[in-house]
């Protein structure tokens, strides 16, 4: 691991301020064989910051990228809302775009082609850009997406312009916030962005992590925890302004951004100039903001430890859903693993037979629940809470029951 940064990833300006200290965990994603059981894992420090002069909210550690991503067990297709959520964007701008086979979408993390399987289909040519090897064999082999397995940034960015690639429409769906060279990102989307091209970004967004505390969405993947204000001065430091903001719910609540060449200078609009006036308003760029969000995660733990620790108590069994990395984070954070909980279901067959970083879990298929039928489900992935629960309204008809935990502890 890289030292930890002392100043910011954007602005590179000194002085961060401590916001939220999760100690040190494993790499959410680094899911074990059983082979593996019996050997140590590493961990890496986890704490949350925040950056006076640009108000960029970041942790600390950086974990190289390879270590991260080269060998990836995420993949987008299994979920359902996924997918739909990237036809419906796909299709959108299909026709607003006016876009055609002389036309091309570029894809910055684009996984097992999720989306850009669906411009392919209307005939728009595209281009995956997706370091894993493994994901990028999948998108290539089993959906016919042209795959660079290589890390975006400013080189691939000018070497593939080079090539005579340039980008009607770039997409960088959640993964400018895994990224450590934030600036490097950025002049890469501008260089390989047409004149007339547009940008089209989605990030988790700040405000609904500290709101509903959200503390799991903290892992080291995300380096970055993105409000409107700061990715306004990030963009308009190389070239680009966001024309456009939307507010939608995808995973837990997320910014969608469209973005184009401009001046630095010019005044925002509509939108955006409506959304970086509440952020003012609501204090993003000020500590005060933040300083109660580690007293919100503490009682979220205790509350959770709690409503377990009576379940088992009372000798019900207990099992969690969604092997996923914010499940990585709250797990060992509250310190749920072998003993309260069983095991974990998870539809990815690419997790199956695995374990979870730190808490040791078998990943198990979901069919597990109907066979094992235990208790409680503490869903993991509440993010997707209502395509998981209507997909086991079977185990829910038997009298199985769910704990969400986040924004606060539930029971369904």
């Amino acid at each position: 691991m890289r030292e930890p940064i002392e100043r910011c990833r954007s602005c590179d300006a000194a002085g961060l301020l401590s916001i939220l200290d999760l100690g040190c965990t494993p790499l959410a994603n680094a899911l074990l064989t059983a082979e593996q059981l019996d050997q140590p894992e590493p961990t890496y420090p986890l704490e949350l910051v925040f950056c006076t002069a640009c108000g960029l909210v970041q942790i600390t550690a950086t974990v190289p990228p390879e270590e991260l991503f080269r060998d990836y067990v995420y993949l987008s297709s299994f979920s359902d809302t996924m997918v739909e959520h990237a036809r419906s964007l796909a299709d959108r701008l299909i026709a607003t775009r006016r876009l055609s086979s002389g036309s091309l979408v570029v894809e910055a993390a684009s996984n097992d082609g999720y989306l850009l399987q669906h411009y392919r289909r209307a005939g728009v040519a595209v281009l995956g850009v997706e370091p894993a090897a493994n994901v990028a064999r999948v998108a290539i082999e089993q959906r016919g997406i042209p795959t660079v397995a290589e890390f975006f940034g400013t080189d691939l960015a000018k070497r593939l312009r080079g090539e005579g690639k340039q980008a009607d429409v770039f997409h960088a769906h959640n993964v400018l916030a895994h990224v450590a060279d934030l600036n490097g990102f950025v002049r890469g989307i501008c260089t390989i962005l047409k004149d007339d091209g547009i940008a089209v970004i989605e990030v988790p967004y700040v405000k609904e992590l500290v709101d509903r505390c959200e503390f799991d969405t903290i892992y080291h993947e995300h380096l970055c925890y993105f409000s409107l204000t700061a990715l306004d001065r990030l963009f308009r430091r190389h070239g680009l302004v966001i024309r456009d903001v939307e507010q939608i719910p995808i995973h837990g609540g997320s910014l969608r951004l469209f973005a184009g060449h401009g001046d630095a200078h010019e005044a925002p609009q509509g939108r955006v100039a409506g959304l970086l006036h509440q952020e003012a308003e609501w204090g993003v760029d000020r500590f005060a903001y933040y300083r109660d969000f580690a007293a919100s995660v503490v009682r979220l733990k205790e509350s959770l430890r709690s409503l377990v620790g009576q379940l088992k108590g009372a000798g019900r069994r207990l099992a969690a859903y969604g092997a996923s990395a914010k499940g990585s984070t709250l797990l060992n954070y509250v310190e749920i693993g072998r003993g309260p909980l069983e095991f974990v279901a998870d539809r990815s067959t690419a997790k199956q037979g695995r374990y979870t970083p730190g808490t040791r879990l078998p990943i198990r298929p979901p069919a597990s629940l109907l066979e094992e039928m235990p208790d409680y489900v503490l869903l993991l992935t509440w993010n997707f809470a209502e395509e998981i629960l209507a997909q086991q309204a079977e185990y829910r008809r038997r009298g199985g029951r769910f704990i969400v935990p986040v924004p606060a502890v539930q029971v369904i």
